[in-house]
């Protein structure tokens, strides 16, 4: 049932009507070349104003907090361990078993792989001139026509969302043509908890509509400078825009 809603004639042309805008896009030139991400990309959804911020104006920094230090700890570790063999320390121990699984799958081993994208679809390297997505891999292990794509994570599962794992499958079929189908997980280290998703190259434009969708509204925003304030739940006490009338700091 599913299979048929995705290729349904309703669906197509939605996709259609969206690839046909994106490519009016491309006849021509941005007035502001920009680059995004899984993570800018959210923070706009999130709050144009909040992204203008931080990402355009620049007057504001985020404060590094605990938790991410600590995630890219965990980061290394597992690089060094699946790259290089390098013995996990102690105090990352929890993640030798789920590591070993994964060191036991066959095929290329590629850890913390930078994955890049040109505006029209075509792959590049990460800091590419004409680079337009971005992309990290914590660890891609590709096997001939088949691929796999996973990505740690420190917290809990709970609110655990597959679109980033989404768009990094969506570089590996542009990298690797080969690859027709990418097995991808969140792997929750801490809460020892997997979330698997899985994309097949067929379905490469279903996929693909959503995001240009998105992208063309970050595009008008950065066309018509308009960044519009957007009261969310992080505005209550973890916004770094202080100077905001929702910042609950204020208060």
């Amino acid at each position: 049932m599913l299979n048929d809603l995705l290729h349904s004639s309703r669906h197509n042309t939605i996709f259609s009507n969206c690839w046909t805008t994106f490519s009016n896009l491309l006849e021509k030139k941005m007035t502001n070349k920009y680059t995004w991400s899984y993570s800018s990309l959210s923070l706009f959804k999130q709050c144009p104003h909040r992204y203008y911020r931080l990402k355009v104006a620049k007057d504001i920094t985020e404060p590094l907090g605990e938790h991410l230090v600590y995630g890219n700890e965990v980061h290394k570790a597992a690089e060094n361990y699946i790259g290089k063999g390098t013995p996990i320390p102690e105090q990352f121990s929890f993640m030798q078993e789920h590591l070993d699984k994964l060191k036991d799958i066959p095929g290329e081993k590629l850890c913390e792989e930078r994955l890049g994208l040109t505006y029209d679809l075509k792959p590049c390297t990460f800091f590419a001139k004409d680079v337009w997505w971005r992309g990290v891999a914590d660890l891609l292990i590709i096997q001939e026509d088949r691929a796999y794509v996973i990505d740690y994570k420190t917290g809990k599962p709970k609110f655990a969302e597959t679109d980033q794992l989404e768009l990094l499958a969506l570089a590996v079929f542009k990298h690797y043509p080969q690859v027709k189908k990418v097995k991808a997980g969140l792997l929750f280290v801490v809460a020892s908890d997997f979330i698997k998703a899985n994309f097949e190259q067929d379905d490469e434009g279903t996929y693909w509509s959503k995001w240009l969708e998105d992208t063309k509204r970050l595009e008008g925003a950065i066309e018509n400078n308009v960044w519009n304030k957007k009261p969310n739940f992080s505005c209550k006490g973890w916004c770094p825009v202080t100077d905001c009338e929702h910042n609950g700091k204020q208060h």
